[in-house]
């Protein structure tokens, strides 16, 4: 699948296969992450890759609709410094979340990422380090209903680009 074909078709998938991943899917996964831009080169983010469900589960509990953590065969919590003190922080961690997504799209394995409401609760069940914050975690899996992966997205899903964009000033 192309790069165009990727983003054209990609979706959000909250519903998943009772199966795991096999370990060379999930490096592809974590690996587009680590390979994403940001600013400065900095790779300000960690990645916690959470495949046990009782983890899951606890995690799915932490924003009001992450409950797909649950159901998935992989969650991925992104930790970043303090996204408060600079602006880009909160960018790059969406470049990394949306490379890893479009890696799994090419891999037949859907996703959809969660944000974290309660990052204090989240960091109690992940034991993560102080100096780092939980926004965002994505759940990966193959889609309980396989035709995501082939259908288009419905109509009226999208403003139309000549909405959105302006040419040299509003």
């Amino acid at each position: 699948m192309n790069v165009s074909d990727a983003i054209r078709l990609k979706r959000a998938v909250r519903e998943f296969k009772p199966e795991p991943l096999p370990a060379e899917t999930i490096d592809a996964i974590l690996n587009a992450g680590r390979r994403s831009q940001s600013s400065k080169n900095s790779q300000p983010w960690h990645f916690i890759a959470i495949t046990d469900k009782t983890v899951l589960k606890r995690l799915s509990e932490c924003g009001e609709w992450a409950g797909h953590l649950a159901g998935a065969a992989l969650g991925v919590a992104i930790l970043t410094p303090d996204p408060t003190a600079k602006f880009q922080t909160m960018f790059d961690a969406g470049q990394a979340a949306a490379f890893m997504q479009l890696a799994a799209w090419e891999l037949g394995v859907g996703s959809c990422p969660a944000s974290i409401y309660e990052p204090e609760k989240a960091r109690q069940i992940l034991e993560f380090p102080a100096e780092l914050w939980l926004c965002i975690a994505l759940s990966f899996g193959y889609p309980a209903d396989s035709r995501s992966l082939s259908r288009l997205p419905q109509k009226g899903g999208r403003v139309d680009l000549k909405e959105i964009v302006h040419w040299n000033h509003w």
